[in-house]
């Protein structure tokens, strides 16, 4: 990639409908929210591609949902990056931007000579749903599958909401003369509208170990309608994806123009946050004075670092927990 500027669709989801075939999707892209997020960390570029993957499945499944605080997505496994969490904030305000946050947890010494995905191993494929206060978060989980994150995020689409989804990704490093090099991605997620009564035939999936996958849930015209689109959907190009020349309303057109596309207003995304000392304050006040003497370190404070931004936190351990909320009237 020889492109480095930034452009006006940068860090955006747009929204889009297939009114003739019946479906929705999303297009993303994102630039300086994975700047944001990689900048944190000095990333192995293996475990970077897999959070610049993680991130960009975030976006795009984020923006579908009516979100009243935050959309996590998980990955836990027994290989060598042992965990990737990302964090989606939907906007507090019309107009506003989401927010992304992303991490990983990795054995450095684990790490092979092979693809990104292989540094996974066996896990399974999470999707957490919290609206806030007076609610009961969702949870939802899928088996690693397919030798990608965005199959497994198919998979768990089908197997989970019973809901036919594709997702299309291209992501990598970008340079250009004078410009620093730096991660760029796109990314399409299609997904046939809900049905009352999905097609399932009860005999298991056609997945590794009869995992239901999009095919599996579709018949009749819907499972024609879903061919043909996806058909269409292969055709995209690195550049269109990515580059810095077609717009995302033109690559629509360009895709789907015979699909009668409906586009809606563009969601920017931007990285972001939430932590705080106030937060960090909050997560120990279950804990006893002597429980916060075990974790005061031997220049006599108390420290926290944000896995997600490295923001560092240093307390005085006479303020924190449950039996100083209580001696402060809290």
């Amino acid at each position: 990639m020889t492109f480095g500027t930034k452009i006006a669709w940068d860090d955006t989801v747009l929204p889009f409908q297939l009114d003739k075939s019946d479906m929705r999707g999303r297009v993303a892209r994102l630039d300086g929210v994975l700047s944001g997020v990689l900048r944190q960390h000095a990333y192995p570029e293996k475990v970077e591609a897999l959070v610049a993957e993680m991130a960009l499945l975030t976006a795009l499944i984020g923006q579908t949902i009516k979100l009243r605080w935050k959309l996590s997505l998980q990955v836990q496994t027994n290989g060598p990056v042992r965990m990737i969490a990302t964090d989606y904030y939907g906007p507090t305000d019309a107009g506003e931007p989401a927010r992304i946050r992303a991490y990983a947890s990795f054995d450095a010494d684990r790490l092979t000579d092979g693809a990104p995905f292989d540094q996974l191993g066996q896990g399974y494929f999470a999707v957490l749903i919290d609206q806030g206060n007076g609610t009961k978060p969702y949870q939802g989980i899928s088996g690693l599958t397919g030798g990608s994150l965005k199959a497994s995020a198919e998979a768990y689409f089908a197997q989970s909401e019973q809901l036919a989804t594709r997702f299309s990704l291209r992501f990598g490093k970008s340079s250009a003369p004078g410009v620093p090099e730096h991660w760029r991605a796109g990314g399409i997620m299609l997904q046939h509208m809900p049905k009352a009564s999905p097609h399932i035939t009860g005999e298991g999936g056609s997945g590794e170990g009869g995992i239901l996958l999009a095919q599996d849930v579709l018949d009749g015209d819907d499972a024609e309608n879903w061919n043909r689109v996806n058909i269409l959907l292969d055709s995209v190009e690195d550049l269109e994806m990515i580059g810095p020349s077609v717009a995302p309303t033109d690559l629509l057109i360009r895709l789907f123009h015979e699909e009668q596309p409906r586009v809606y207003d563009t969601q920017p995304v931007r990285f972001g946050c939430t932590c705080s000392e106030d937060r960090v304050r909050q997560s120990l006040s279950i804990y006893s004075a002597k429980d916060i003497s075990r974790m005061t370190t031997p220049e006599g404070r108390v420290t926290a670092d944000c896995q997600f931004c490295g923001a560092h936190y240093d307390l005085d351990p006479g303020t924190v927990g449950k039996d100083a909320q209580e001696a402060n009237g809290d």
